[in-house]
């Protein structure tokens, strides 16, 4: 019973600390654009290559 005592405020602060993280993505607009990557993909771009 006495690693409830360590357990439970670690969980509890874990729990917390996700929940400030996944706010502040929410406010930085980090999920805005979910299908821009997705298509970015499928599009063949030579940034790289090397010029003539």
């Amino acid at each position: 019973m006495n690693i409830l005592v360590v357990l439970v405020p670690v969980s509890l602060a874990l729990g917390t600390m996700w929940l400030v993280w996944f706010v502040w993505a929410l406010k930085n607009d980090q999920f805005e654009d979910l299908e821009g990557d997705a298509q970015r993909i499928l599009f063949d771009e030579d940034d790289n290559a090397p010029k003539e």
